[in-house]
């Protein structure tokens, strides 16, 4: 059970047992109690259901494509400006940052290399020696060591002031890193079309159910102390 069935059943059983014992108190707590609470409750619920006769309800499905143009004005206005991207390529003392670019090399397959390797031996000279000691298949033992080298070599190269220093001009080009922005904001634009209105109303429902759960507690609670503050008053 959630906080708002509770705080609701909760109300309920104040009302039922201050009428039924005629206790006008608990009764006045019970009732103002459960006012509050599920006036709260339907408050919440038509944030994210359509509730027939009610204008307004259902808002959150209803507006889901100023939504969706929420999130990508906010990225992009916010996140992915030019000056951030600029920014991003310093770091923090505003110093341009070197790049580390090791672990893409790492990832990369460097076999079509050694493949593009033997075929540039077996077209030159050293083609008909190579076919004396066994042809290509005489290479492949080197294929791991040929792969590790150069993925250390590559690795050397990408960490050197100049390689980074050479990136970072490129990357800083105007015309980049409007290259950048444009396709940054079609992947966001692509998977932002692939948004329905029940998955955007998923979406802020995980985000604030928990906190509006305490909307219903809260109106319990007050609605409570309203109905004790009127029945001690004599003003019910």
């Amino acid at each position: 059970m959630n906080k708002s069935v509770i705080t609701n059943v909760i109300a309920f059983a104040l009302t039922l047992g201050g009428y039924l014992s005629n206790q006008a108190i608990i009764y006045a707590i019970g009732l103002f109690a459960l006012s509050g609470a599920i006036t709260n409750w339907l408050a919440v619920h038509m944030l994210f259901e359509k509730v027939p006769f009610l204008y307004g309800s259902g808002v959150i499905p209803a507006r889901f494509e100023d939504f969706k143009h929420g999130i990508r004005n906010l990225m992009m206005e916010q996140f992915f400006t030019e000056e951030n991207i600029d920014r991003f390529l310093s770091d923090s003392s505003g110093n341009a940052s070197t790049l580390d670019l090791a672990p893409v090399i790492e990832k990369v397959d460097l076999s079509p290399a050694f493949d593009e390797l033997i075929k540039v031996i077996e077209s030159s000279s050293f083609g008909g020696m190579l076919a004396m000691v066994g042809g290509a298949e005489a290479l492949q033992p080197l294929r791991e060591p040929f792969i590790e080298k150069m993925k250390a070599t590559m690795g050397d190269i990408s960490q050197s002031e100049q390689f980074n220093t050479i990136l970072r001009d490129q990357l800083e080009q105007p015309n980049v890193i409007t290259g950048m922005r444009l396709k940054v904001s079609d992947i966001i634009e692509k998977r932002l079309n692939e948004l329905t209105p029940q998955v955007v109303k998923e979406i802020v429902q995980d985000m604030i159910r928990k906190h509006l759960g305490w909307l219903v507690v809260w109106g319990g609670v007050f609605g409570g102390v309203i109905g004790l503050i009127a029945s001690v008053s004599g003003n019910i």
